[in-house]
């Protein structure tokens, strides 16, 4: 195995773990607490591997098109999106969570074609019918005569869907902010700041993201849940956890995709739920339907 691919296996598995956290945190101290929790902590940790490798605990050289796109990003992909991801964890559970994730690239190619203008071919055409494919298969079931129901309750349903769709977008306008940033870089940076340029720029994400949050909170007057959330222990924990496993190792999100398939054996086993036989298959067809997007 080559080490690109071990570190993609890597990813995958750390945001399984993440996944699987959070679902657990956002039961137990809500959902904008959770975020708002992993993006402070998340902001430390990035903060504390930058002044280590290049000398400035911030992302420094980053321009003010870069703080716009990325800002964007943030707002888009942390602040709608991960607000739906937590709050369909909620309501239908990681496992099926991080099946819409499956979305994100499909979403991320019509945003690709809608903001950059880059082209949509057959091929894409055909990923997104493939992933679609997968995703119906694991939420819709027999009704009565010819008809078709959902598994799942509609509002978990949305909710998976503004997850995949805030990522997918999210992801195309970071790239923006990502390009902007390699190109205000002066040439006698510190060589390690190129290895560094996406831990930078998802600390730019998290700082906008944690203050998207906090005006939230504040705007439904419930920072006193922050409060008692900092002061769980259980909670912090799972925080922490999740914000290791996240932002700080799976900053590269480059096999996601793995995630569903990754979680349901974990999820079986701590929430002993019994897997149905035409969810994994759900799962595989979808996983093919975004692997083909890299395929084709």
């Amino acid at each position: 195995m080559h080490l690109g691919e071990i570190i993609s296996l890597i990813v995958a598995v750390s945001w399984t773990v993440t996944a699987l956290f959070a679902d657990k945190a956002s039961h137990r101290l809500g959902s904008m607490t959770a975020n708002v929790l992993r993006l402070t902590l998340a902001i430390l940790f990035l903060g504390g591997l930058l002044w280590i490798t290049v000398g400035h605990p911030y992302p420094v050289y980053a321009n003010r098109e870069a703080w716009i796109w990325l800002a964007l990003s943030a707002l888009v992909g942390y602040v709608f999106g991960d607000w739906c991801l937590f709050n369909c964890y909620l309501s239908i559970g990681a496992r099926f969570g991080q099946l819409f994730m499956t979305l994100a690239p499909p979403m991320a190619a019509i945003a690709g074609w809608a903001i950059l203008g880059e082209t949509l071919t057959w091929k894409s055409a055909l990923a997104m019918a493939v992933t679609l494919s997968g995703i119906a298969i694991s939420i819709l079931s027999k009704g009565e005569g010819p008809r078709v129901k959902l598994t799942l309750p509609f509002k978990g349903v949305l909710l998976g869907l503004g997850a995949g769709a805030g990522q997918g977008v999210g992801l195309v306008l970071s790239k923006v902010g990502l390009q902007h940033y390699t190109e205000a870089i002066p040439a006698d940076a510190p060589q390690a700041m190129a290895t560094m340029l996406p831990f930078a720029s998802t600390m730019i994400r998290a700082i906008i993201g944690a203050a998207g949050f906090l005006a939230l909170m504040a705007l439904q007057k419930d920072l006193p849940r922050l409060k008692a959330g900092i002061h769980d222990k259980k909670g912090m924990g799972y925080a922490l956890i999740m914000t290791l496993f996240g932002p700080v190792l799976g900053v590269s999100l480059s096999l996601m995709a793995l995630t569903p398939v990754l979680i349901l054996i974990p999820y079986a086993f701590i929430y002993k739920q019994r897997i149905k036989a035409r969810e994994v298959l759900g799962v595989m067809v979808s996983m093919v339907g975004v692997a083909l997007f890299f395929l084709l």
